[in-house]
C-alpha cells in the first residue's frame, strides 16, 4: 500500500474515532440528563405527596372552620390518589385551595394557636415554599434534555433510544399569601 494511502486511512479512521467519541459522550450526556430528570421528578412528587399530607393534617385537625376544612380535605385527598394524567390538575386545585383557605392571615393564626399548631404552620409553610423550587428543577432538567434531544445529530444517530420525551410538570403552584408573608415561624 502507498505510503499516502496509508496516510488518508489513518486520517479517516482518526476522524470517525473522533466522530464516534463524540456521539458517545453526547449519548452519555443525554442519559446523564434523563437520569437527572427522574432525579427531580422523584423529587417533585416527594414535596407534592408532602404537601397534600400537610394539607391533610391541618385540615382534619379541627382548628379550621368546618368549610375550610372540607376544601382543604378533599382538594389535598384528590392530589394523593389522582392517576398520573390528572396529577397536573389535581395538585393546581390543591394550589387554589390552599390560596382560598388562608387568603387572610386569621386561619393561618387559628392553625398556629392550637396546641402543636407552630409545628403544623411551619410544616405547611415549607411543604408550600418546597413546591415551586421542586417544580422549577424539575423542569429545568426537561428543558435541557429537550433542547439536547432537538439537535440533528441526536435524532439522526438516535442517541435517544427508546426513552420517552421529556415532560415538564405545569401546574398552578403560587403560594398562599397567609403563609409567606411571614418570614419566621
Amino acid at each position: 500500500m502507498p505510503p499516502v494511502t496509508l496516510t488518508w486511512t489513518l486520517v479517516a479512521l482518526a476522524v470517525l474515532a473522533a466522530i464516534g467519541l463524540y456521539l458517545s459522550w453526547t449519548a452519555g450526556r443525554l442519559d446523564r440528563l434523563h437520569a437527572r430528570i427522574d432525579a427531580t421528578r422523584a423529587a417533585l412528587d416527594a414535596q407534592l405527596l408532602r404537601r397534600a399530607s400537610v394539607a391533610q393534617e391541618v385540615a382534619t385537625s379541627g382548628v379550621l372552620d368546618p368549610a375550610a376544612s372540607i376544601v382543604l380535605y378533599e382538594a389535598a385527598h384528590a392530589a394523593r390518589q389522582c392517576e398520573e394524567e390528572q396529577r397536573e390538575v389535581a395538585e393546581s386545585e390543591l394550589s387554589q385551595a390552599l390560596r382560598a383557605v388562608f387568603a387572610e392571615g386569621q386561619q393561618i393564626e387559628a392553625v398556629r394557636r392550637a396546641p402543636g399548631g407552630e409545628e403544623a404552620a411551619r410544616e405547611l409553610t415549607e411543604a408550600v415554599r418546597r413546591v415551586p423550587m421542586a417544580r422549577r428543577f424539575h423542569n429545568d432538567a426537561v428543558g435541557a434534555a429537550r433542547a439536547l434531544r432537538a439537535h440533528r445529530k441526536v435524532r439522526v444517530f438516535r442517541l435517544a433510544g427508546h426513552a420517552p420525551f421529556p415532560m415538564a410538570f405545569e401546574m398552578d403552584d403560587e403560594a398562599p399569601t397567609a403563609l409567606t408573608n411571614r418570614t419566621t415561624v
